[in-house]
């Protein structure tokens, strides 16, 4: 399984699935993160945490928690 925390800075990936159960997944959602939603890969923090992408024309942060629900292709 492929998730946000395994992409590198750069990538162009698509939503696959989200991970995870109740306020969690529902917070991910709400941030625009759905299934075949489209996401850039900004950059990540220089120890990784929080990654910064841009998803449906804005940019978002998210803790490698939160990155590793996602899963990608």
């Amino acid at each position: 399984m492929r998730t946000i925390r395994n992409a590198k800075p750069g990538d162009k990936v698509t939503v696959v699935k989200l991970h995870g159960e109740g306020a969690v997944r529902r917070r991910i959602m709400d941030m625009g993160i759905t299934r075949n939603t489209e996401i850039y890969i900004r950059k990540f923090a220089p120890l990784g945490d929080p990654i910064e992408i841009t998803v449906r024309g804005y940019e978002l942060s998210l803790r490698k928690a939160d990155a590793e629900m996602i899963e990608i292709q």
